[in-house]
């Protein structure tokens, strides 16, 4: 156990956590400010880190030991209760934060329960790292530790595990469950996890993107066509309904369906009967529905866009899955994970995720989540070459340009190339080049900041301070100040 702190206090606490939790631990070592504190810990690779938050001086240096330190539970102590700084360091990569006074039995068990959980050790039995007999030196078996996994989900957050326990409690169910959660965040994962563990495991699972289905197929898709229902149809074809007769029907994006059709499917669902495109006899078909969402369906009903009779059909066993930024402790593992599957692939040495860019991942907000991590890691070894992923071999929205350099498609529905402007004869400046493109991004995506910055690989703060230095601009009447890209 290692710890920082000023002025002896929280030296005394550690140690009276550690007399009263049930793993072996030996006694705290104390540091009195960051730098050899972080330099100690990159030796001895410590499982647990109590760091006073008034000695740390700032939340910057919490993402670097979460960064460098990932095997260890990092826990922040605050001489008051304060709910932003507590929420400020959970957010830079803490896993608890707790205020004084302090009930160190309390501590303990925390701390127990989070190495038994990571380490997958039962209560008793030594810890993976333990200093070695008679050397009085740690030894290091971090190696061999797998990331906690869960059907195809990796991560083992407290967030994720509330996820994986609705999991297992909605999946033995018929009742429909209607997923939320941003793009990227798994919803897909997380209907196939409810299929897989569900009585109908072994029965089809049949997922349809109502987003890339065009509108008029729509309808053939999910329930099947006549013979001549169309031009050019000459035989009968059964839809998704009855394929997954038995089984699970997943409908992802559910709230890019048009009320017409909406209407169609409330009937399935209240009925469970088909009725193919231009014929008159129905199916019974037996299945569970499964649904999902990146927008918010009370502010779809509310714009009459999404039927609020179906919404309470299928509202019924409700999950919202978080973003990633929500459950940084998973960053690294879901890194890992994607590091070893694409050298694998891609015949890469890579082995593991070197500090300095365990840092870029860890600080980074993820607009895209899980998917843009993913791609983000893709992308690097497919690129690079060398035993660690390295802060240098990260994509460049990561390293803080911005990311305009890897771009490779522009925004869908963007109004014009992003090269340099004429007007009136001159180069358009900068700033109002920067001002074209996030306008265009925000007009592909309905106004919608998260998905503009992902498209654009910046993050949605840059968005907003760009906004306001052109409201500045606009009040100030400057039109030809030079605006830098701050990433």
């Amino acid at each position: 156990m290692a710890v920082l702190e000023g002025d002896g206090t929280t030296r005394e606490l550690a140690g009276s956590i550690a007399q009263a939790m049930d793993h072996p631990c030996a006694t705290p070592v104390a540091y009195h400010s960051f730098e050899p504190f972080y330099a100690a810990s990159t030796q001895v690779r410590p499982d647990v880190m109590i760091v006073d938050l008034e000695t740390l001086g700032q939340d910057g240096h919490l993402s670097r030991l979460a960064a460098a330190q990932p095997q260890a539970m990092l826990m922040a102590i605050s001489p008051r209760e304060s709910l932003s700084r507590s929420l400020a360091a959970m957010e830079a990569g803490a896993h608890d934060v707790i205020s004084l006074p302090i009930d160190p039995v309390a501590v303990a068990e925390r701390i127990d329960r989070f190495l038994i959980q990571n380490t997958r050790l039962p209560r008793g039995e030594s810890l993976r790292r333990q200093a070695a007999p008679n050397s009085g030196e740690p030894r290091d078996l971090t190696a061999t530790r797998e990331p906690f996994r869960f059907e195809s989900f990796v991560g083992g957050s407290a967030r994720m595990r509330e996820v994986y326990d609705q999991i297992r409690r909605i999946a033995p169910s018929s009742a429909p469950v209607f997923i939320t959660g941003e793009s990227g965040s798994g919803k897909e994962l997380a209907a196939a996890a409810i299929h897989a563990r569900s009585p109908r495991a072994g029965a089809p699972f049949i997922a349809i993107n109502c987003a890339a289905v065009p509108g008029e197929l729509m309808e053939s898709e999910i329930f099947g066509h006549a013979r001549g229902a169309f031009a050019g149809t000459s035989e009968s074809r059964p839809g998704a309904a009855e394929a997954a007769d038995g089984g699970t029907l997943f409908l992802d994006e559910i709230g890019e369906m048009d009320l017409a059709l909406q209407s169609k499917l409330l009937r399935f669902v209240q009925t469970g009967t088909v009725q193919r495109a231009g014929d008159t006899r129905s199916r019974p078909v037996d299945v569970r529905i499964l649904c999902a969402t990146n927008r918010d369906p009370h502010a779809e009903i509310a714009v009459g866009r999404f039927r609020e009779d179906l919404f309470y059909r299928l509202h019924v066993l409700p999950i919202r899955l978080p973003a990633l930024r929500d459950r940084r402790e998973d960053i690294l593992p879901l890194a890992q994970s994607f590091l070893a599957r694409y050298a694998r692939e891609e015949g890469r040495a890579f082995s593991g995720v070197a500090p300095c860019a365990g840092e870029k991942l860890l600080t980074y907000d993820w607009p895209g989540n899980v998917r843009q991590l993913e791609n983000a890691v893709r992308q690097a070894v497919v690129l690079h070459e060398g035993d660690a992923l390295t802060a240098q071999m990260l994509p460049a929205f990561l390293l803080g340009d911005g990311g305009l350099s890897h771009r490779h498609e522009p925004v869908r529905g963007a109004a014009a190339p992003f090269g340099a402007r004429r007007r009136g004869g001159e180069i358009e400046p900068l700033w109002a080049q920067e001002k074209r493109i996030i306008e265009d991004a925000l007009d592909a995506f309905d106004g919608n900041i998260a998905k503009a910055a992902a498209a654009l690989e910046i993050s949605p703060s840059t968005i907003y301070r760009k906004r306001q230095s052109w409201s500045d601009r606009i009040e100030g009447g400057d039109g030809g100040l030079f605006t830098g890209f701050a990433g």
